[in-house]
């Protein structure tokens, strides 16, 4: 079974601190940097007798600027190539731990009225730059809220702090109740249950299980002025809008969720996968089209193009499509006998157990290079995820590894269909470049501009999964149209005086 599997090999933590942040590799060498911030808007520096007001409210208050770098850094490439080029990417600020929901609206309360910036803070795991406190401020760092509060059996609803980590989640449901929430992200193990919800995450079974947001049964949050509300809790409603989904991806933007009510699924008891090798990518989509539109929704369906078919499985000169389930055997078997019958006379079938062990074992390892390339200092790597509908997907997957492949320095551009749905699918693309290292933040940009580009022109979303945070907020107003100017009314409803993770969705 797929959920059990994770849970014993792939996703285990290594050497990493149970239940804390782990800091991405370069950090340990790069020691204090110095000069001026990377990414600073107006900062805030916090007065020292609020200092003493935030230290009588919270557990622990963190002053020092070498600790509040340390404590801030992130997973995104964009903050790796300001580091290692000699520039922070925290302006001033302070970090503030707290361990329960009162604590969070105190400080809240005393933000508000000192009018100074407040960023979330727990696993910082994000690729977007969703948690730098890019105006100074406060940094509230959450993973103190780590306790489960309820557990109702019958309708299979679990209650957790938000500063609880992935892999402590899944563990205690399975092994006290016998269920999991199915959701596996790349950063399970270094990332907390808010940061899903905050960030509007996806898992590698999302096919089979959903995207976070159908995850969640309802949310506690604190607004900026420190008022707690409490949303959703009902399994369907037609009283006005679902206010619930308009914090579930808000990067911390609206208000600071605190707990969450999460759904819960039985333990599967059955699994299997098949795999498929494709001469085209657009062949690939087309079959994964048609399972989906035939009403299979297997938990993983993932189609690799040539380049990551031959890094990952050792066959380059195909297209793999790996369809992969668990639950029911019943109904998981149907699902698997209607892909056999989309895919059985259009691609050459391959060893589905072998091809899902090693998928296993190299599924974090899309964006690597060629085996035995040494990486320059000047190299860079990231991973661009989006969805379009199905039309509209084989020709943006040509066109946007060709934008890609055109910017100069590009080693290679590549891509896998990673999640899919009744009316389209996410591409996850693989970007690197090789350049001099004062140019990597040039490379950088023009490779994301040139892959955007693209991606607006077909009108379809920027996201799946990863959100929006600095990296994609250049193309939020055009990507949301008219659509911006109800956000940002939103925005300035909830938090009329910008305090909240100020800068970040493009606002």
């Amino acid at each position: 079974m797929i959920s059990k599997e994770a849970v014993k090999r792939g996703y285990n933590r290594g050497n990493y601190t149970v239940g804390a942040p782990t800091q991405p590799r370069f950090a340990q060498s790069v020691g204090d940097v110095a000069g001026e911030p990377a990414f600073s808007i107006n900062p805030v520096t916090v007065p020292k007798e609020t200092v003493e007001r935030l230290r009588a409210a919270a557990d622990q208050v963190i002053t020092d600027p070498a600790l509040v770098r340390e404590g801030t850094r992130d997973w995104w490439a964009g903050t790796m190539i300001a580091e290692t080029g000699g520039r922070p990417t925290t302006p001033e600020a302070v970090i503030v731990r707290v361990s329960s929901t009162e604590q969070v609206q105190e400080v809240m309360r005393i933000a508000y009225a000192d009018n100074l910036p407040v960023t979330v803070s727990a696993g910082r795991s994000n690729v977007t730059g969703s948690a730098l406190p890019v105006s100074g401020g406060i940094v509230l760092d959450v993973c103190g809220l780590n306790k489960f509060t309820a557990y109702d059996e019958e309708s299979q609803l679990v209650e957790v702090e938000a500063g609880v980590f992935g892999d402590i989640f899944e563990e205690q449901i399975q092994s006290e109740y016998g269920m999991t929430l199915g959701h596996w992200p790349s950063s399970y193990a270094i990332s907390t249950v808010g940061g899903w919800v905050a960030c509007r995450g996806a898992g590698q079974l999302s096919t089979r299980y959903g995207k976070i947001e159908d995850m969640v049964h309802g949310l506690d949050v604190v607004l900026a002025n420190g008022d707690l509300v409490s949303l959703g809790n009902g399994t369907r409603a037609a009283v006005g809008p679902d206010l619930l989904q308009l914090f579930i991806g808000s990067e911390g933007t609206l208000g600071v969720i605190t707990r969450i009510r999460f759904k819960l699924h039985r333990l599967p008891e059955h699994g299997r996968a098949i795999a498929y090798g494709f001469n085209t990518f657009a062949e690939g989509l087309e079959a994964c089209r048609q399972i989906m539109q035939q009403g299979a929704t297997p938990a993983a369906l993932r189609l690799y193009d040539e380049l990551e078919s031959g890094l990952q499985f050792g066959l380059p000169d195909t297209n793999v499509l790996l369809v992969a389930d668990e639950g029911e055997k019943e109904v998981v078997e149907a699902g698997l006998t209607v892909s056999e019958s989309v895919c059985a006379g259009n691609a050459v079938k391959l060893d589905g157990d072998a091809i899902f062990e090693r998928w296993l074992d190299t599924r974090y390892l899309t964006g690597k290079s060629a085996e035995g390339f040494k990486p320059s200092p000047g190299l860079v790597a990231d991973t661009l995820e989006m969805i379009g509908n199905w039309r509209d997907l084989p020709a943006i997957y040509d066109e946007v590894v060709a934008a890609i492949n055109a910017v100069p320095g590009t080693l290679a551009g590549s891509a896998h269909q990673s999640h899919a749905y009744v009316d389209g699918a996410c591409l996850y693309f693989s970007l690197r470049g090789e350049v001099p290292v004062g140019d990597r933040a040039g490379w950088y940009r023009a490779a994301w501009d040139a892959a955007n580009e693209v991606i607006l022109r077909y009108g379809a979303t920027l996201s799946h999964h990863h959100g929006v945070g600095l990296l994609r907020a250049p193309y939020m107003a055009e990507s949301l149209g008219s659509g911006f100017e109800v956000l940002r009314a939103v925005k300035t409803a909830l938090d009329p005086k910008n305090l909240l993770n100020p800068g970040k969705l493009g606002l």
